[in-house]
């Protein structure tokens, strides 16, 4: 399926940002200049959904989640494969996404990000911060400082980036940011640098909603379940699968924290 509607799929940077990666509308190949690009614009849409993480697990299943809600769903993840087949999950349901294939680790992207947030829809009604660096579980005294400085760059500093970037484009909308506490891992055997990344991304995220109170945007950490997906599976590869629920059945539960007051 994939195959046959990726001739409909366009792509176009904006021009002033050219070198940067592209920001894809329904797109399968990345085209640097289609003779047609239709391009969202708020006058198009009502909700704007950013959801950072996108391509699988729990990002994917709210993207789904958000698009039958009728979001229009901006899409963020490294690898472009797991973003069009979520595409192809969106279009199915009768939603529509703007796909980003982007490094949130990379200054230069995340400018370019809410910088063609800003300029083709003004704002921002939702931000979903699902993405996050899992480094092999091992030893504190035996921790990798590449897998602990990756996993730092990832799980706090890009978060801590990404809010400077996008609290005004969610004030703009009088939006709100979501993220999830993960806190049975801080402190657990062998979960050093993931607790103590995770940790220190919710504290920080602690921070900003303390902030942000009174003068928004609003901020939300939620408390996932234990789910089947690839991380989990990583983590602890023995547990029964069966016993655990899905990121689609977790994302419907949530989505009522997500949009109640």
């Amino acid at each position: 399926m994939r195959a046959q509607r990726g001739r409909d799929r366009q792509c176009a940077p904006l021009p002033s940002l050219a070198p940067r990666p592209a920001l894809c509308h329904n797109t399968a190949q990345f085209t640097p200049e289609p003779e047609r690009w239709r391009i969202v614009t708020a006058a198009h849409i009502t909700q704007l959904a950013l959801i950072t993480g996108a391509s699988r697990g729990l990002g994917a299943a709210f993207a789904l989640e958000l698009a039958r809600k009728g979001f229009h769903i901006m899409a963020v993840a490294r690898q472009s494969g797991g973003l069009e087949a979520l595409d192809d999950r969106i279009v199915e349901a009768g939603g529509r996404a703007t796909l980003a294939p982007m490094d949130i680790c990379d200054p230069a992207h995340r400018q370019h990000l809410s910088d063609a947030i800003m300029a083709r829809w003004g704002g921002l009604s939702l931000w979903v911060h699902c993405a996050i660096n899992a480094p092999p579980l091992t030893p504190a005294a035996h921790i990798v400082e590449k897998d602990m400085a990756r996993a730092l760059a990832t799980n706090l500093s890009a978060t801590a980036a990404l809010i400077a970037h996008l609290e005004p484009l969610l004030r703009a909308r009088a939006g709100r940011a979501v993220f999830f506490d993960d806190p049975a891992c801080a402190g657990a055997k062998f979960f050093g640098s993931y607790g103590a990344t995770k940790a220190a991304q919710i504290a920080l995220v602690r921070s900003w909603a303390t902030e942000s109170a009174r003068i928004g945007p609003d901020v939300r950490i939620l408390h996932p379940r234990p789910m089947r997906g690839a991380l989990r599976a990583r983590f602890f590869p023995g547990e029964d699968r069966a016993a655990l629920t899905s990121p689609q059945n977790e994302a419907h539960r949530l989505l009522e924290r997500v949009r109640g007051p």
